[in-house]
């Protein structure tokens, strides 16, 4: 469901610009807002939230798809955890629909889906990887990585119950905004993927925005 914000960027207390390929990790707190821009179009943004109290609770897209009845994420719809309690709710989308259900690109994906040459290209697990080990104040580790939101991308559901993963429905601009319902740590892989036609095979950046 497209629902314009009503924030305005130059009030925001934090914008940071996140490049293809490089992570981003930071506590979002209960009552701020988050908004995530596809800066340049069909751009991936890979997201994993977990609680900051307790890393152990974390994004379930089980619970979240159960608890609204819909596979796609947007306006609307509240994030739930693996202990079904409220994390975030998206307040705000421009781009209409989110995936939660294909998963992140890995180094054995992309092995499967392409090529065996591909294998030792860069993947959103990677940046994940890397994130919990240069972040070690947060105490997680690869066993942390979970279900996670790929925002702006595409997967659509066939009539027998398949995914496909089908050009982007985003553009230069658009945008997906949450509020948090509690203290969250956020962690998005700006997806590094060059083998996916839905970029036009040229990663661009991301850029955050997070409002008190």
């Amino acid at each position: 469901m497209i629902t314009e914000s009503k924030l305005n960027a130059t009030e925001a207390v934090i914008a940071d610009t996140v490049l293809a390929g490089d992570y981003y990790m930071k506590v979002v707190k209960a009552g701020q807002t988050m908004r995530i821009v596809d800066l340049e179009g069909n751009q991936a943004a890979d997201t994993l939230f977990y609680s900051a109290a307790d890393p152990s609770e974390r994004y379930s897209a089980m619970d979240t798809i159960r608890e609204q009845g819909n596979v796609f994420l947007t306006a609307g719809t509240v994030l739930m955890s693996n202990e079904c309690n409220p994390m975030l709710e998206i307040v705000a989308d421009t781009c209409g629909r989110h995936d939660t259900l294909g998963g992140a690109c890995a180094t054995e994906s992309n092995t499967v889906r392409y090529d065996l040459e591909k294998r030792c290209m860069h993947a959103c697990r990677d940046s994940w990887m890397l994130a919990v080990a240069e972040n070690e104040n947060f105490g997680m580790t690869k066993r942390d990585i979970t279900h996670n939101i790929n925002f702006f991308m595409n997967v659509p559901v066939t009539a027998d119950g398949g995914l496909t993963f089908a050009d982007g429905i985003s553009a230069p601009g658009k945008y997906v905004e949450l509020k948090a319902a509690m203290d969250v740590i956020v962690l998005v892989s700006n997806c590094p993927q060059l083998n996916n036609p839905c970029n036009a095979y040229n990663p661009t950046p991301v850029e955050v925005l997070i409002w008190d």
